[in-house]
């Protein structure tokens, strides 16, 4: 991504993993720092320190539980961004060389790391950096030779920089809302990728219409700190109505087990959401 001209947070992600070089690394990027797994994602292996007495513990701890859940104890670490915006652009490739983005999806409310509440258009987003940041997602797939449907995801600050996070090579659990906010069918799109057809559309062809949020329904108890909680379903029903979309995977008298994640159902509504159109 450095070498593609993306924007990418300072930081350290060099070979030696030895505890004195990562705090000597941390100490020279300056506090707070960020510790993450270089293997994997999703809050799992990341620690946030704030003091110097804090770093030989807090790298030992991202190592260990990077190891466990990765099966590497490869760490990076950044600049803490202090209140950032998560920022993600969704982008699509084809085999012909065509790559374009289809807009950004604000994922900023979270929890232990885990996206909650995601919705598109960002709130902040103007034209001008929705421009920057969709071609600096679009030259973060091409720096790849990347094809197919890919998620690039940015911290957004304050003063509009913004900072290259990861890219998903997927489709994203949010998908949802762009399709509400351009009318795509973006897991029609997939498919014919796969098959090696050119993309339906030109960057020129992509808008946004309305606004729309989506929220992940979890099996969690409040009353332990929203950990992940098991037992049946008594009663799982929600209305059909213009502008809502419940994509589940249970229904009522479902047993919730330990074996998968938390999230049952995803629930998105949409404000005058675009057509869906005829990609042929």
């Amino acid at each position: 991504m450095i070498d593609a001209g993306v924007p990418c947070i300072p930081g350290y992600q060099g070979e030696d993993q030895t505890t004195p070089v990562l705090i000597a690394e941390a100490q020279k990027i300056g506090l707070p720092v960020m510790i993450k797994a270089a293997a994997g994602g999703g809050g799992r292996g990341m620690r946030l320190v704030t003091e110097d007495s804090d770093l030989e513990r807090a790298i030992e701890l991202a190592q260990s539980e990077a190891e466990n859940a990765f099966g590497s104890r490869d760490v990076i670490l950044e600049q803490a961004i202090v209140q950032p915006r998560h920022v993600e652009i969704q982008v699509f490739a084809d085999a012909h060389g065509e790559i374009i983005h289809l807009g950004e999806r604000d994922c900023s409310i979270q929890r232990r790391h885990q996206k909650v509440v995601e919705e598109s258009p960002c709130p902040v987003m103007s034209s001008e950096l929705r421009e920057r940041m969709g071609q600096a997602a679009v030259e973060a797939a091409r720096a790849v030779n990347y094809v197919g449907a890919g998620t690039v995801e940015f911290l957004l600050d304050d003063k509009h920089q913004f900072y290259f996070l990861e890219m998903n090579t997927r489709l994203q659990v949010e998908h949802p809302v762009t399709e509400a906010v351009t009318g795509f069918d973006l897991v029609e799109w997939q498919l014919r990728i796969a098959r090696g057809e050119p993309l339906p559309v030109t960057q020129s062809a992509v808008s946004l219409t309305g606004h729309a949020i989506e929220v992940r329904l979890y099996a969690e108890n409040p009353a332990e700190g929203f950990l992940p909680s098991t037992g049946t379903i008594e009663h799982f029903f929600f209305p059909e109505q213009e502008g809502l979309r419940v994509d589940s995977g249970v229904e009522s008298g479902d047993e919730v087990s330990p074996y998968y994640d938390a999230m049952v159902a995803k629930l998105s509504a949409m404000a005058k959401p675009a057509r869906m159109r005829d990609c042929g």
